[in-house]
């Protein structure tokens, strides 16, 4: 596992080069940059050693997000388009990017693809930066030579992963964060506020009502066993996981989720989304249809609507069309099936897709925003009838009992 190497050299047209270099010694480090036609002014070692993959890439800058990975690839298609040599664009996107982790693995996909491997190849070494979406579409651009073309398509459909997922977290932040707020506030309650007030109710030596008695053996329950409460809580949580993790726990759990009454709905038209955007873009680049229904049904994150697109593969092996099996497995809208039927008789099911994925990613927008605007004033009232029984439960007969003392 060789070292990685700094350097800074000059360009046979006298333009200063910073970089990244893999290599067994410094010495071969610079004879490598020699043979590019680099004269090497400096070259310091950076880190011990690693691994041919990006599995094992220092986390230097931490990870790659979505955002930087796709500005790092519409800025290679910008360069790839203006016919800027291959390696001449990745040396420029390894100088500009700040975060280290890319950086390291930008140097190495600019140096196997100047020792004359495809880009797509050189990507593929990476599988925790560059998925299967990306090498296969990047593998279509080289072969087509269409690269700058599938370059910006690879690119929008990552700002579009990218803004589905965050209209998804920013619909349900407000939402969570209420909940967290009321469970917070509750506990409190019943943890410090209850207990003194029926101390009060006990230092008059008056009986209390049946609802403050309830309030009581709560609050009671909850002072004396919450390390069992929370210790059963976690291991709770834990066993769903264990569960969830296994094949035949992942297909249930996915099948209730995409049931259920109120999150079913939307979590059916996120899947939608991310299976028509991403076959409309790989369809698009040239990807072979068996080989994007392939990675379509890895990205949808539903076991059922997974294995709803496996069998329609699977059907057009044997000949068979997309729609069809679809329509029998029942997961997928009507409305869906109707335009991909109408997509494959014309000859533009890409361009059906991506319609698809466009009014899918509207309608995910609309719920989420419904789904918000539904659940504030549910969880405001919700607070609002437990505090109020609390008042009905505490405070209220305390004020009888204070009446009744001053008369």
């Amino acid at each position: 596992m060789p070292p990685i190497y700094d350097f800074k050299a000059f360009a046979p047209d006298g333009k200063q080069q910073k970089g990244i270099i893999e290599a067994e010694t410094q010495k071969a480090a610079r004879l490598k940059l020699k043979k590019r036609g680099l004269v090497v002014t400096e070259i310091v070692e950076k880190t011990a050693a690693r691994p041919h993959s990006s599995a094992s890439v220092p986390f230097f800058g931490g990870r790659v997000s979505v955002r930087e990975l796709s500005l790092m690839t519409r800025q290679l298609a910008s360069l790839v388009k203006a016919n800027i040599p291959l390696v001449e664009a990745l040396n420029a996107l390894v100088e500009q990017t700040e975060n280290e982790r890319l950086k390291v693995v930008l140097s190495q996909v600019r140096q196997d693809v100047n020792e004359g491997s495809s880009l797509a190849k050189a990507c593929s070494a990476h599988p925790r930066i560059f998925d299967s979406i990306f090498v296969n579409m990047i593998e279509a651009g080289e072969s087509s030579g269409t690269l700058g073309l599938v370059l910006l398509k690879l690119a929008d459909l990552k700002e579009a992963q990218m803004r589905l997922r965050g209209k998804i977290i920013s619909g349900m932040t407000y939402p969570m964060l209420m909940m967290v707020v009321a469970i917070g506030l509750l506990m409190a309650i019943f943890t410090f506020v209850i207990p003194k007030l029926i101390g009060i109710f006990e230092s008059m030596n008056k009986p209390m009502p049946f609802t403050t008695r309830v309030l009581a053996d709560i609050s009671d329950f909850t002072v004396t066993w919450w390390p069992a409460i929370l210790g059963s809580a976690v291991l709770g949580f834990w066993m769903f996981r264990r569960y969830i993790a296994t094949t035949k726990g992942r297909a249930r759990w996915d099948g209730f989720k995409l049931r259920a009454p109120i999150f079913g709905p939307l979590i059916r038209m996120i899947a939608v989304t991310r299976f028509a955007s991403t076959m409309a873009t790989l369809l698009s680049s040239g990807v072979p249809i068996l080989t994007s229904m392939n990675i379509a049904r890895n990205l949808v994150d539903s076991v059922p609507i997974a294995n709803a697109i496996a069998t329609a593969r699977e059907n057009i092996t044997e000949g068979q069309s997309i729609a069809d099996p679809l329509r029998r497995c029942g997961e997928f809208p009507p409305l869906v099936i109707h335009m991909i039927a109408i997509g494959e008789k014309t000859g533009e099911l890409p361009d059906m897709l991506k319609n698809i994925a466009t009014t899918y990613e509207e309608q995910v927008s609309s719920k989420v925003e419904s789904m918000t605007a539904l659940l504030e004033p549910l969880m405001i009232v919700g607070m609002g009838g437990v505090v109020g029984f609390i008042v009905f439960s505490v405070f209220m007969p305390l004020l009888q009992i204070n009446n009744v003392a001053q008369r």
